[in-house]
């Protein structure tokens, strides 16, 4: 790897650790939202032409921040190692269809939409929650398996039950199911109560039971298994930021050992240059023999 190429590498991978500079992009990604926002609005299209342009400005932008990080690696496969930068890379590429073609132009709109997505990359707070999200469904997956079979039973018995109480709501297993899911987020569920207690007074026991067995026992435990990848998440991340803080500082140890190095043979070629056989030979060179005159 020559020398200029490594100077610029660096170069580049100081901008991409610059705070200033990641607080740019993630200013600009918030601009790239509110004008996709902006242009839902009838009102807007007095200026759509300048949207326009400050789309195409958003869009360069994050060309040249994508080429700048790709840069700043030792090797273009040390970039796509990682998934989030491939996910940059990927909205970035999309971002590049235009938008004058009619058949493209909502494609192209969808495809600018994920660019708020951005700001989880950007942030590694939202990347620990996203990825805790990711890691905690096939453990929830179990737990909604679960509540899928309370439901079915608990929508077979009031298809049975309360039928005849209002059809619509407990007609069949399916409509029963689509009722419980209402009563499990408390949407007007003691209007179902009441409605099937005029004639079975004993039926808040079965809405009681359910309501603890869904709102209270399994959402808890969901919120656990969230909460629980969330602090395994947490303790990896701040792992990672120590061991970068780590290698941080063996970069400063290594400069400064070269800088000590560099210092030490400096001191032995000063050294050397006021050496005694250095001074013997000027004192050889200055000397002069005078012979003695006579009169």
């Amino acid at each position: 790897m020559s020398e200029p190429f490594t100077t610029w590498q660096s170069r580049f991978e100081k901008l991409r650790s610059n705070k200033f500079f990641e607080a740019m992009v993630i200013a600009i990604i918030v601009v790239s939202a509110l004008v996709i926002g902006a242009k839902t609005y009838d009102e807007t299209s007095q200026i759509e032409q300048w949207l326009l342009y400050l789309d195409i400005a958003v869009t360069i932008f994050f060309l040249i921040e994508i080429l700048i990080r790709i840069a700043a690696e030792r090797s273009l496969l040390d970039f796509f190692k990682k998934g989030w930068n491939v996910f940059d890379f990927l909205i970035v590429t999309a971002s590049l269809i235009p938008m004058d073609d009619s058949e493209m132009v909502l494609l192209a709109r969808l495809l600018r939409i994920f660019r708020v997505l951005r700001l989880v990359s950007m942030i590694p707070e939202l990347q620990m929650l996203l990825g805790a999200l990711v890691k905690s469904v096939p453990r929830m997956g179990y737990v909604v398996l679960l509540m899928f079979i309370i439901f079915y039973i608990y929508a077979a018995l009031g298809s049975f039950l309360f039928h005849n109480v209002d059809d619509f709501l407990w007609g069949n297993i399916s409509v029963a199911m689509l009722t419980l899911f209402r009563i499990a987020t408390f949407e007007d569920w003691t209007d179902v109560m009441y409605a099937t207690q005029e004639v079975y007074a004993w039926s808040w026991v079965y809405y009681l039971t359910f309501i603890f067995l869904t709102a209270f026992i399994f959402l808890n435990m969901m919120i656990g298994i969230v909460l629980d990848v969330m602090q395994k998440e947490s303790a990896l991340l701040d792992l990672d930021n120590e061991e970068g803080d780590a290698a941080q500082m063996q970069g400063l140890r290594r400069d400064v050992r070269d800088l000590r190095a560099q210092l030490d043979r400096m001191e032995s070629a000063l050294a050397q240059s006021h050496s005694p056989h250095g001074s013997a030979h000027n004192d050889a060179g200055g000397k002069h023999t005078d012979k003695p005159t006579t009169d």
